[in-house]
């Protein structure tokens, strides 16, 4: 198996406790990439690609809770505006796109 660079390993974690709200946050992966000399701008691309699949999986997760809470579309809360079943692939709000 190839071994990944350390910065891609570095990035994938920071990513990766965005996405799932770890409670680190990707502090110490922030420290080890800015060691490493990879540049601002890609530490908050990443950071913005992680932050929109959290908030879009968030999303989904609310319509498919509000389909099973108010089955006859009865809900007194608005529904997320999110398609359950949707694209596996979207872009964030500045245009990056996620896959």
């Amino acid at each position: 198996m190839a071994e990944l660079h350390s910065s891609i390993v570095a990035l994938v974690s920071l990513a990766s406790g965005i996405a799932s709200n770890h409670p680190a946050m990707g502090q110490c992966q922030l420290a080890r990439l800015r060691h490493m000399g990879v540049s601002e701008e890609q530490i908050a691309t990443v950071i913005e690609i992680a932050r929109h699949i959290r908030d879009e999986a968030a999303q989904k997760l609310d319509v498919a809770f509000d389909a099973a809470a108010y089955p006859n579309g009865s809900q007194t809360q608005p529904v997320a505006e999110a398609d359950a079943g949707g694209s596996c692939c979207s872009s964030t709000a500045s245009g990056q796109s996620c896959c």
